[in-house]
């Protein structure tokens, strides 16, 4: 059965004039289970709608007459097809005075229902709680204010004097004051107009109190639905929407989804959108290219031919409608679509031209013959754009290459391994072009993708070369100038040029080597040693050049390699050349060697023997051969005295013929304690040193005077500049005068690092009669006859150093015809060339009053002193 909430409709004045869509009235269809599902319809559809809910609402303004003041609402189960009828009919709502609030009968009573109660001693049943149905209340009603909605009461009114109220948010609760009740007469208002999309539904709860505040009945819910109306337009979520789509796609292919959203109720018409598309730009290859789900907001193609080349960007303008896309009614908002056409491969490169040109010099590599250009109508700098170029022909041994320019897409022909023109004069190449990606389906490339280059070699000047590089060949040494050793000539690579080669010696060592500047002949102008220091690993290397006449002129060198055959031509030498041993001929012994520059079979093994002369030779040493290359020299007699011998010693060769030779070793005979470890070390030292100490003291000494050399020029330098930037004082009171003067001396004895052990011990020294004649240090007095000047006397040196050098003095003054060395036998310890002069004039009584020092004032202000205490005359 039908449930109308009213029968009769109060259609207000403000219907007539203005009215799109003014809900009024809400039908129930209410049956035993309440599943039922039913479908609403009005006999008026024109002026009249019935939503799925059941509200009612006027479609457009009309007067109210009487053929407006009745229709009919059809109620039909969607399962069963069952059809209901209910009649509805339409009253104007007379204007509100004082009078009519008092006749509020019109208006709907809510009665609560009567409470359980005892009577005589049993529980009296009463009905149950009423399900109070809701109460619509459209939103941005125009009032007047407060509007009177239901009345509350209760029907014990008539017994006690009650007291109504309402609670619940929008009453009591915030927002405090949307609702109102007259607490006398329970009448329930609505206080301003309500926003549905603020606050939907308002719950409410009725209650009913005596004067004394006593619930005098259960409190009743009151719901409040507040009826939406279209007072709201869509609104996309972007005002601009990016797609993309790519070329050639097929019809139905999804590109994007726009959205936008109702604050209006979504479930009611009011929030119901539907889109569609107002217009596309550009509207080639047709003016429909999309369309859109009016629905869900899916853009989807519609139709084929989607070409980036031609049209990249497609703009649509979307239009989203409420009242389900109603244009009468509904309220619209747009938005723009841009969709980019995506670049596929579907355009293959094709060359400007089908033949290319080039040329290369020979024997050039990593140089580019030529420029390959292509042409592709696809997106630039994507891998359908980027072209690949392969050789696919006119190259079998791989000498040219292609690499593809990343900014211009041309393909670079280059060549990677040298070219003989003697040998290719000319290559055409062929050669394709493709993309990075394959090409679209369906598309194949065609003829223009592929191309011919033809490529010239250039003939240049190329060196020449010797063949073989290097040339070897074998030769005794030995051999005599003038000997033509072999011809070593080089070959001309450039076949088809008349050209001469001339030779010259580029590296010849040793200078044993000429060249013929025409035919390559070598012929020697100094005999061939193996045993020379040019010679290694028994190979000598000499480098000739080769020059053409060309332009430009080119040359190449060899290398002549002479493997040096050995011949007897060096006599072996003892090894060691000096040696130590004792005095007795136990427990030292001499092992001794052979030298031979030679090589087997012209050096070891070796015969060792003593000479017949003279005759202390094997007198007093004899000589065992260990082996064939050793062997052992000892005493042979009892005790020889310690000194320095030299023993001559016959070494013989295996050569054919061989080879003898006398050498010396020099042996060192001194005292042994019972280990044979010399124990005299001073005696040896004081009766001479070995040729390799003393040029070792002489490096040193040498080395030393260099440095301190350089250190004077640089000390005399820093004067210099010290003069120049002088300040101007007077010289007498410049006291670094003092210091810079003493620069000038160079160091003293102090700051030489020498050994004065020596000095300190004097005595030790070995006297000149035990000496053997030709073993002497290098700066001692010679010890020849020396008639003409007077012999000194020997007095024995003191232990100190300081009176040794004043015994040195007083002798030297006492001696005033001694030549130049007169004190060399006193001073020797200091040795050869010592930078701080002679002392034999220190302290010197006989010489210094004889001499004149006035060329002291002479030598400026620094030498006014000296000069003042031995230029002043009797002064």
């Amino acid at each position: 059965m039908f449930l109308l909430r009213r029968y009769v409709c109060i259609f207000t004045e403000k219907l007539k004039n203005q009215a799109e869509l003014y809900v009024f009235l809400s039908v129930k269809f209410s049956n035993c289970n309440g599943k039922r599902k039913v479908q609403y319809e009005s006999s008026e559809p024109a002026d009249f709608k019935v939503d799925e809910d059941g509200m009612v609402y006027a479609v457009r303004s009309f007067p109210l007459s009487s053929e407006h003041a009745k229709f009919l609402i059809y109620a039909q189960d969607k399962e069963t097809q069952e059809k209901w009828q209910v009649a509805v009919k339409l009253s104007l709502k007379p204007t509100l005075t004082e009078e009519s609030v008092k006749e509020s009968a019109e208006v709907e009573e809510i009665v609560f229902p009567r409470q359980f109660s005892k009577h005589s001693g049993h529980l009296q049943r009463q009905k149950r709680d009423w399900v109070i149905p809701p109460i619509n209340l459209p939103e941005n009603s125009r009032g007047p204010f407060p509007q009177e909605l239901v009345r509350i009461r209760s029907d014990r009114d008539k017994n006690l004097s009650l007291r109504y109220s309402v609670t619940g948010p929008g009453a009591d609760q915030p927002p405090t004051g949307i609702f109102i009740i007259n607490p006398i007469s329970g009448q329930l208002s609505v206080t301003k107009p309500l926003d549905r999309e603020q606050i939907a539904r308002f719950h409410l709860r009725a209650h009913a109190v005596d004067i004394n505040g006593n619930q005098v009945e259960n409190p009743i819910d009151i719901v409040i639905n507040v009826i939406d109306m279209n007072d709201n337009r869509p609104e996309f979520l972007h005002q601009v929407w990016n797609g993309t789509v790519p070329e050639g796609s097929k019809p139905g292919t999804y590109v994007m989804t726009v959205t936008a959203i109702d604050a209006d109720d979504p479930n009611a018409l009011n929030g119901m959108l539907r889109y569609r598309i107002l217009s596309q730009a550009p509207s080639t290859p047709s003016p429909n290219m999309f369309t859109i789900n009016n629905e869900t907001g899916d853009i989807i193609t519609v139709a084929a031919g989607l070409d980036r080349e031609k049209v990249l960007q497609y703009t649509l303008i979307i239009q989203a409608t409420d009242m389900e896309g109603n244009p009468t009614y509904g309220l619209s908002n747009t938005a723009t679509a841009i969709i980019t056409v995506t670049d596929v491969n579907d355009n293959p490169p094709e060359f400007t031209a089908m033949t290319f040109y080039g040329e290369v010099p020979e024997n050039r590599v990593d140089v580019i013959v030529a420029n390959l250009t292509v042409t592709d109508k696809d997106q630039p700098h994507t891998p359908a754009w980027n072209a690949v170029y392969r050789i696919s022909g006119g190259d079998p041994t791989g000498r040219f290459a292609i690499q593809t320019d990343p900014n211009s897409n041309d393909g670079l022909v280059t060549v990677v391994k040298p070219i003989d023109f003697e040998t290719n004069r000319m290559f055409v190449l062929t050669v394709a072009a493709e993309n990075q990606v394959p090409l679209a389906k369906g598309i194949q490339h065609p003829p223009q993708s592929t191309a011919t280059v033809s490529v010239t070699v250039i003939d240049v000047n190329e060196n020449p070369y010797f063949a073989p590089n290097p040339k070897i060949i074998r030769q005794e040494e030995g051999l005599h100038a003038g000997t033509m050793l072999t011809t070593f000539t080089a070959q001309d690579p450039d076949r088809y040029m008349q050209q001469n080669i001339r030779y010259t010696k580029l590296s010849d060592p040793a200078n044993w080597l000429k060249i013929d500047p025409v035919n390559g002949q070598i012929t020697t102008i100094a005999v061939l040693d193996r045993e020379s220091p040019n010679v290694k690993n028994n190979i000598y290397n000499a480098t000739f050049l080769a020059s053409d006449n060309g332009i430009p002129p080119m040359s190449g060198t060899g290398t002549l390699q002479i493997y040096l055959l050995d011949i007897n031509d060096n006599a072996p030498q003892v090894l060691p050349q000096e040696a130590e041993t004792c005095e007795t001929p136990d427990p030292n012994s001499i092992n001794i060697t052979a030298l031979d520059y030679d090589i087997d079979p012209n050096a070891g093994p070796f015969a060792f023997d003593l000479p017949l002369s003279p005759v202390t030779i094997k007198r007093n040493w004899t000589i065992t051969r260990l082996n064939g290359d050793f062997a052992q020299l000892n005493l042979k007699i009892k005790f020889l005295e310690a000194g320095i011998y030299e023993v001559p010693i016959i070494i013989t060769d295996s050569g054919n013929p061989p080879k003898s030779n006398i050498s010396i070793l020099r042996v060192k005979v001194c005292q042994c304690d019972s280990n044979g470890d010399c124990t005299d070390v001073d005696r040896i030292v004081g009766a001479g040193l070995g040729t390799g100490a003393i040029v070792a003291i002489l490096l040193c000494i040498i080395i030393l005077l260099i440095l301190v050399l350089m250190f004077v020029v640089w000390m005399k330098r820093r004067d210099k500049e010290r003069q120049a930037k002088q300040l101007l004082i007077d010289p007498e009171d410049d006291v670094r005068d003092n210091i810079l003067k003493y620069d000038e001396e160079g160091g003293g004895e102090e700051d030489q690092d020498y050994d004065l052990s020596q000095l300190q011990q004097p005595d030790t020294v070995e006297p000149d009669a035990i000496k053997p004649v030709g073993i002497r240090r290098m700066d001692e007095r010679p010890i020849h006859a020396e008639p003409q000047y007077p012999v000194r006397s020997a007095a024995p040196h003191p232990g100190d150093i300081g009176d040794f050098i004043n015994e040195g003095l007083k002798a030297a003054d006492n001696d005033p015809t001694a030549p130049p060395y007169d004190s060399l036998l006193v001073f020797d310890y200091e040795g050869s060339g010592s930078t701080a002069g002679s002392l034999s004039s220190l302290n010197s009584s006989s010489s210094g009053g004889e001499q004149d020092y006035d060329y002291l004032n002479d030598w400026g202000p620094r030498f006014k002193k000296l000069a003042d205490m031995y230029g002043g005359g009797d002064d």
